[in-house]
């Protein structure tokens, strides 16, 4: 089981709650989502997501990584009016260490 503040996930199950609330993922967003919890407050790269959360390679001027992250923002952060996922300008994205309480 990952937990970053009040953000659950388990690998075994794959199911991610923030606190009680169940939170229907895509595996796709799933994967990004755990990428993000494996390594919280570290600034991760476009380059690094892609590489870590997508099997085969991608065009790495697609914004396939931007596109993801606003769909796990709506489903992580909005309904709970928090912001776990921040984009660090020039350099990624980071999952807050406190998971955006």
């Amino acid at each position: 089981m990952l937990e970053v503040g009040e953000l659950r996930l388990d690998p075994a199950t794959r199911e991610v709650w923030r606190g009680e609330a169940e939170i229907d993922l895509s595996a796709k967003e799933f994967t990004l989502l755990e990428v993000f919890m494996r390594s919280p407050g570290l600034v991760l790269s476009r380059l690094q997501l892609l590489d870590q959360a997508w099997e085969y390679d991608f065009e790495h001027r697609s914004n396939v990584i931007e596109v993801y992250v606003r769909y796990l923002r709506r489903k992580i952060d909005q309904p709970f009016g928090v912001t776990s996922i921040e984009t660090v300008r020039g350099a990624g994205y980071r999952l807050r260490k406190d998971g955006g309480r």
